[in-house]
């Protein structure tokens, strides 16, 4: 998928900002663009990732602020639920996951992801996960790891997906402060709005420490997903 250019008023419409506030963000740092010609540029796969960096550093209250705000972007047409009743499929869970590399742990978690049949080839989807990997460890301080590739593989998927595997040990999986990792999410997702709906809600349940501790003791597949679909439907409740 080629990535776009966007002038200034097409980003501040696409952040539902008005232009004065996308010009003191870019002028301050804040929002990455680049001069050309006088007038500032944006590269739609830099604000989707600076979107990814905003969703990391936001706490749990603030996540659901971001929640509404990515709302509020503009839909695709491969638009498809976010709820994990529909994403997290129980056969693209495992535990355990038997994995012990790095590596071994991303071939592991494509081949998860394919068994819901909407993923079609694992090896590009792996070089594409360990591309992303190389280039910022998406390993988080908790042992929970977030993999997914630096831009939407549509080509080779029918639908957005998550995978999501659970070792029986700890996996050095390249987070900065030397905590390793043992609770594995793969998001496959169709387009950016898809990614970063998922990406949010899975930085939400993460943040959920009581939760993580009963998925590490959970003891089958199932278990773990009923976790997860208990902890979505109690989001949902507080919301209405």
């Amino acid at each position: 998928m080629a990535a776009k250019d966007l002038d200034i008023e097409q980003i501040a419409s696409y952040l539902h900002l008005n232009v004065e506030q996308v010009s003191k963000l870019v002028e301050r740092g804040k929002l990455p663009g680049r001069r050309v010609g006088g007038q500032w540029r944006f590269s739609e796969a830099e604000i989707h990732h600076w979107l990814e960096e905003k969703i990391g550093l936001s706490d749990a209250e603030g996540l659901g602020e971001v929640q509404k705000w990515l709302d509020r972007l503009p839909e695709s047409p491969h638009e498809s639920s976010d709820r994990f009743e529909h994403l997290l499929p129980l056969s693209c869970i495992a535990v355990p996951l038997h994995a012990k590399t790095r590596g071994s742990v991303i071939r592991e978690m494509c081949e998860l992801a394919a068994s819901s049949g909407y993923l079609w080839d694992t090896s590009a989807m792996a070089e594409a996960v360990q591309a992303r990997e190389d280039l910022h460890p998406t390993a988080l301080e908790n042992g929970v790891a977030l993999l997914h590739p630096r831009r939407p593989q549509t080509s080779i998927l029918g639908e957005s997906i998550v995978a999501l595997g659970i070792t029986s040990h700890t996996i050095n999986f390249g987070n900065r402060t030397g905590r390793a990792t043992d609770i594995f999410f793969l998001i496959c997702s169709m387009d950016d709005r898809t990614h970063l709906q998922i990406l949010a809600k899975l930085s939400r349940l993460v943040h959920e420490d009581e939760l993580m501790d009963k998925m590490r003791q959970a003891g089958s597949a199932q278990e773990v997903r009923e976790l997860i679909l208990e902890a979505e439907a109690n989001w949902e409740n507080q919301a209405t």
